[in-house]
């Protein structure tokens, strides 16, 4: 017999739980795709951003350190807006900030300050945060409760088509150098002007972005009235932390903080990692291409997780593939050339169903409350900063990127041990 279970988010009032707005489906696998893409360009800038200030690795992990410090700062308020205004008017609002980040990366490429780049992220991630407090609970509605962990893992590989897509074109406008010296060989004068005329590249593929995210905005405010039958359960303050204290929840958002901070530590090492001698040397922008087979990787996972996770426990699939993560980390850092490399992309298919299935596991059985859980768990999200800073940390102390991989290894251990622990239904 399979175990399945729900994220179970029932509107009160609402008798069957779900929405009736068929129509919306196609419009929530849309925002993944959006933000999935748009977090996994944070892989492209690390590299550029690295060679064209100089910087070392924790230095350059604050680019993920600022974009998901966004996601403790605005999780819970973000819930809370989405509650007040409903769902789609929540999603506009998210876009709209989406707009305002990337056209903050003019004056931070004007200025050719760190500073200001680090800042036009945190507003972008803003965006992110409140377009992702919509899409959960959202796809969760959209259908019946004994299909969401599939419907939820179909939804997540448009996310990761985003993040397939996003990184190669970005690769391709933001890697391809202008010059042919580096930033370490200029200073002064020099050093300012050729740090202006090599972010142009990033200003122009987020100008292109913010074009985009405007007609999406456009389109989601024609939308904002279709929602019929949505209501939230009134909250206030810091709602939602309490739910912390039902074990199975505060497993599963621990889980969360971990898996993001590993998936994200992986995915900003990636270029350097491959550019290394005894990996594959490759040149930055062949490096920067393949970033998209480790998230392409995440797409097929997902696809194939569709229907994997409708025949088998949630619980024994998360835990196989954390297993097997970790077995692929190990692979990498005792081998050399193609395979070393290789072995680290495949990591990206292991990861696939992973967020999905924490997600729904976690939340299980909060009823009204999801929206509330959906915040806390956004919250979690934070771990995107901190475990790829502290995995910058290890790799300057040590000199080494193979031995600072052993933060995400620890990281996949113990979302294993939470895969056994909710194989059953809540």
């Amino acid at each position: 017999m399979t175990e399945l279970s729900s994220a179970d988010p029932v509107p009160p009032g609402h008798d069957s739980g779900q929405i009736d707005a068929p129509q919306l489906q196609l419009f929530v696998m849309a925002l993944f795709f959006i933000f999935g893409g748009i977090t996994s360009l944070n892989d492209v800038i690390i590299p550029k951003l690295k060679e064209l200030f100089t910087l070392n690795f924790t230095q350059a992990m604050l680019v993920q350190f600022c974009f998901f410090t966004a996601y403790a700062v605005i999780g819970i308020p973000g819930a809370r807006l989405v509650k007040k205004i409903g769902y789609m008017r929540g999603a506009a609002a998210g876009l709209l900030t989406m707009l305002a980040g990337c056209l903050l990366f003019i004056p931070a490429s004007q200025t050719a300050t760190y500073g200001v780049f680090l800042f036009a992220l945190f507003v972008l991630a803003s965006g992110v945060v409140i377009v992702q407090v919509v899409a959960n609970p959202l796809i969760s509605l959209l259908g019946k409760p004994e299909t969401v962990h599939s419907r939820l893992t179909f939804a997540q590989a448009f996310n990761s088509l985003g993040t397939t897509v996003f990184p190669i074109v970005g690769s391709i406008l933001i890697l391809g150098s202008l010059a042919s010296v580096s930033a370490d060989q200029l200073s002064g004068a020099e050093l300012d002007a050729y740090r202006t005329a090599e972010s142009q590249a990033i200003v122009n593929g987020y100008l292109g972005l913010a074009a985009a995210l405007a007609v999406v905005a456009a389109v989601v405010w024609m939308f904002r009235d279709k929602l019929k039958g949505e209501k939230h359960e009134a909250s206030a303050g810091l709602a939602g932390l309490d739910l912390l204290k039902r074990p199975r929840f505060g497993y599963g958002a621990l889980c969360i903080f971990l898996y993001v901070g590993a998936e994200v530590a992986i995915g900003s090492l990636i270029v350097n990692y491959l550019m290394q001698p005894h990996v594959m040397g490759l040149a930055e922008q062949d490096a920067g291409k393949l970033i998209g087979m480790y998230w392409g990787g995440a797409m097929i996972g997902r696809f194939i997780g569709s229907v994997v996770l409708r025949l088998v426990s949630p619980g024994l699939v998360l835990s196989g593939v954390s297993i097997g993560a970790i077995a692929l980390i190990m692979l990498s850092t005792s081998t050399t050339g193609a395979v070393s490399g290789y072995s680290l992309l495949l990591i990206g298919l292991m990861n696939s169903i992973m967020f999905p299935t924490i997600f729904t596991l976690a939340c299980e059985k909060l009823g009204p409350r999801a929206a509330d859980g959906s915040g806390i768990i956004n919250v979690a999200i934070f771990g995107g900063a901190v475990v790829p800073l502290l995995t910058g940390v290890v790799a300057d102390t040590t000199g080494s990127l193979a031995l600072a991989l052993a933060l995400p290894a620890a990281c996949y251990a113990v979302i294993a041990g939470f895969g056994m622990f909710a194989r059953r239904p809540a």
